[in-house]
C-alpha cells in the first residue's frame, strides 16, 4: 500500500493507505479526512477537494492540467502548490506524499 499524510490548517496529521490507481481524493473520503468535501464526486468541476502539496512533492506530483486551472480559479487561498486532490492519481512514486488542506472560509 502506498502512504499518504493528510494534514489540516492547524498541523495536526494523519497519515493513510491508499490504492494505487485510485485518487488522493477518493482515499480521503474513503477514510473520513475532514477537509475535502469532493462534493463533485470527482468529476474536476468544483473546488471542494483543494489541497496544498507540500513542497517537497510537487515535482513528484506534477502540474496541473489545464481544466484542473479552470477549477483552481474557484477555490479560495490558491498557492503555487495548490492541486485538486481528485486529479491527483495514487502512483508508487508518491508513497509518503504529504498535501495539506487549506484553511476553512466562513
Amino acid at each position: 500500500m502506498i502512504k499518504i499524510t493528510y494534514m489540516d490548517a492547524a498541523g495536526t496529521s494523519r497519515e493513510v493507505e491508499a490504492e494505487e490507481g485510485s485518487t488522493v481524493m477518493e482515499t480521503a473520503i474513503r477514510n473520513g479526512v475532514p477537509g475535502i468535501d469532493a462534493e463533485c464526486g470527482g468529476a474536476c468541476s468544483c473546488a471542494t477537494c483543494h489541497v496544498y502539496v507540500d513542497e517537497e512533492w510537487v515535482e513528484a506530483v506534477g502540474p496541473p492540467q489545464p481544466m484542473e486551472e479552470d477549477m483552481l480559479d474557484f477555490a479560495s487561498d490558491v498557492r503555487p502548490n495548490s492541486r485538486l486532490s481528485c486529479q491527483i492519481r495514487v502512483r508508487p512514486e508518491l508513497d509518503g506524499l504529504v498535501v495539506q488542506t487549506p484553511k476553512r472560509q466562513g
